[in-house]
C-alpha cells in the first residue's frame, strides 16, 4: 500500500482569509483591548497606550526574526533577564588550594555541573583540566 506523505507541514493553515489562527487571534486582541482602553479610561491616558499596544499587537501578527515568530524573541528577552547567566569569559583567576594525603597543597578548581549530560561534563571537565596545567606550567616557568 501507498501512504502520502505530508509535505509543509511546518507552514500554519490560512483559517481567516488571508491570516492564521494566531496572526487572527494577536490582531482581535489588541483590537480588542484597544476598544476596551478607549472606552474605560480618559483620553489622555487611553491613546499612549494604545500606540504601544497596537504596534505590538501587529508586530505578534506579522513580523520574523531571523525567520522566527516575534513571540519566541519576547519569550527570550524575557527568559534573558529573569534567568542567571553564567559569564565563564569573565572568569577571575583564584587560586583553591587544599592539601592532599601527602600534605603538598594541590590546586583545585571547582567546576559548576552544566547539564545532565555526562558527556558534556566529562568535555567541559577535561578542558579545565587542560587549562589548569597550562596555568600551572606558567608559574613554575615563571615564579612571582
Amino acid at each position: 500500500m501507498r501512504y502520502q506523505v505530508p509535505q509543509f507541514i511546518d507552514v500554519e493553515d490560512k483559517v481567516i482569509g488571508p491570516l492564521t489562527v494566531k496572526q487572527f487571534i494577536y490582531l482581535a486582541g489588541g483590537a480588542g483591548l484597544s476598544v476596551l482602553l478607549y472606552t474605560f479610561l480618559p483620553r489622555i491616558i487611553a491613546i499612549p497606550v494604545i500606540l504601544v499596544i497596537l504596534p505590538l499587537a501587529l508586530s505578534l501578527a506579522f513580523y520574523r526574526i531571523n525567520n522566527k515568530p516575534f513571540i519566541h524573541f519576547l519569550e527570550s528577552v524575557f527568559y534573558y533577564y529573569l534567568k542567571g547567566n553564567l559569564y565563564i569569559w569573565k572568569r577571575e583567576n583564584k587560586k583553591v588550594q587544599s592539601k592532599n594525603e601527602v600534605g603538598m597543597p594541590v590546586h583545585q578548581m571547582l567546576v559548576p555541573k552544566l547539564s545532565d549530560s555526562k558527556l558534556k561534563d566529562l568535555t567541559w571537565s577535561l578542558d579545565v583540566n587542560e587549562n589548569l596545567n597550562k596555568v600551572t606550567e606558567k608559574e613554575e616557568k615563571n615564579p612571582e
